[in-house]
């Protein structure tokens, strides 16, 4: 007898809606920028395999910033990532779409913000989180820490890319303090990085305990893998160059320079902005003075005051010892960073005195760190970018021809993205941005 076969359908496959999220829902760029940051979009849809699912991107507010032709994304499976080449500067939202199977869409709104486009490109990255970067020390295998004058956070960066930082460090508990220290400077000696404030009053002229603040951390590892513990800290260097000029006859106006009312940044002000030790010490520290200047300073010269007993200072609370005050001539600028490598060659990074300089001229010195000899200029640099440079990140061999060094704006009052708000006062932590740059030394 013959049986008839049965034939079963196959049961349709129902897919799910797809869904989306990103690493980050704010993103900047700067036009013409090379290697900017990217968001991560993870998507996944049930019943399908995420390799199957579409991902594409379309400007849905101001195509003058970024248009759907300067959206990139690239990768396969769960993750991609979405790339943009800024065509203008501004704000405009993009709206990010995954396709799944059976034609399901989801979408998320990605807001974007671009800077405008600076001198020799390729050689910018942007450091984002913070827009105030203060001083930056390097900790190998391509890493710096970089510190940030508007809270007490230290950032681990890749000096190489362009993005957020890799970690991050708040030490204000272990300092004692709820308002920014105002980092200004720092050095490394060991596995020991010195940190110091600005040791100022603030902008209005009031004193701010915190700012009288200097501190260490101790490292361990490198690069990536870098890791920062609290070391000790002391709070009366600026009483302590006070009493000194004071005892040596007010000649650098210390007293008058902190007195109530007194605003930091101006040419008879009181503003520490330098840290670096001696030629061939671990204990002498140079502290050079964004402020005073002349006609406090004689010839109108920037002014290092050396520090005899500072690893004493940090490791026991020792109050600190001076040496003969320093005079350079800078053409007129004043010490906003001072480093040296491990050959005792010294760069100095030399600006205003004034507050509001991001038009003034900036220039980088190279000195051999013994009193009465005199810098020579190696270097000037652009002034009609955003933000004041501010930090030198490490000091090359200086009698390679065409040596260069790595520089860090403090952006902090630059208006980034052309609608008047400064880089500080941003809402979103990803569009505040401090701009590293290479440059050849002539």
């Amino acid at each position: 007898m013959l049986v008839a076969a049965l034939t079963v359908p196959a049961q349709a496959v129902t897919y799910g809606t797809p869904t989306i999220a990103l690493s980050a829902s704010y993103l900047s760029g700067a036009v013409g920028a090379t290697g900017d940051p990217v968001v991560n979009v993870t998507v996944g849809q049930s019943g399908a395999d995420a390799s199957a699912l579409t991902v594409s991107a379309s400007a849905s507010s101001k195509p003058s910033v970024a248009g759907t032709e300067d959206v990139t994304v690239t990768g396969a499976g769960a993750v991609r990532q979405l790339a943009v080449a800024a065509r203008g500067r501004g704000y405009t939202n993009l709206t990010v779409k995954v396709t799944g199977l059976g034609g399901k869409t989801a979408t998320k709104t990605l807001s974007y913000a671009a800077s405008a486009a600076v001198q020799n490109p390729a050689d910018a990255r942007y450091l984002t989180g913070s827009a105030d970067a203060s001083a930056a020390v390097d900790v190998g295998g391509g890493y710096a820490v970089v510190a940030d004058d508007e809270s007490n956070v230290l950032r681990l960066y890749d000096r190489s890319r362009s993005g957020a930082p890799v970690k991050t460090w708040d030490f204000s508990s272990q300092l004692g303090v709820s308002k920014e220290v105002d980092i200004e400077g720092a050095t490394r000696i060991g596995d020991t990085i010195y940190w110091t404030g600005s040791l100022g009053n603030n902008k209005d002229g009031e004193y701010k305990a915190p700012r009288n603040t200097v501190f260490t951390t101790t490292v361990s590892g490198s690069g990536a893998g870098t890791q920062l513990a609290y070391g000790r800290s002391y709070k009366k260097l600026r009483d302590d160059l006070v009493a000194w000029d004071k005892a040596n006859g007010n000649k650098y106006g210390f007293a008058a320079g902190t007195a109530a009312g007194e605003a930091p940044k101006q040419i008879d002000g009181f503003n520490v902005e330098g840290l670096e030790f001696a030629p061939g010490s671990t204990t002498t520290a140079y502290v050079g003075f964004r402020a005073p200047l002349a006609p406090v300073v004689p010839g109108g010269k920037a002014l290092i005051v050396p520090v005899t007993n500072f690893d004493q200072v940090l490791a026991s609370g020792a109050k600190a010892t001076f040496g003969a005050g320093i005079e350079l001539d800078l053409g007129g600028l004043s010490v906003r960073d001072i480093r040296k490598n491990a050959a005792g060659q010294y760069l100095i990074l030399a600006g205003s005195w004034a507050a509001d300089d991001n038009s003034d001229p900036y220039a980088l010195y190279q000195w051999d760190g013994v009193p009465g000899h005199a810098p020579v200029k190696r270097a000037d640099l652009p002034t009609t970018d955003p933000g004041g440079w501010e930090a030198i990140v490490e000091v090359p061999d200086l009698t390679v021809p065409g040596a260069r060094v790595q520089l860090i704006t403090d952006s902090g009052s630059a208006d980034l993205y052309g609608d008047g708000t400064e880089a500080k006062d941003l809402t979103h932590a990803e569009w505040k941005k401090a701009r590293a740059a290479w440059f050849t030394l002539g």
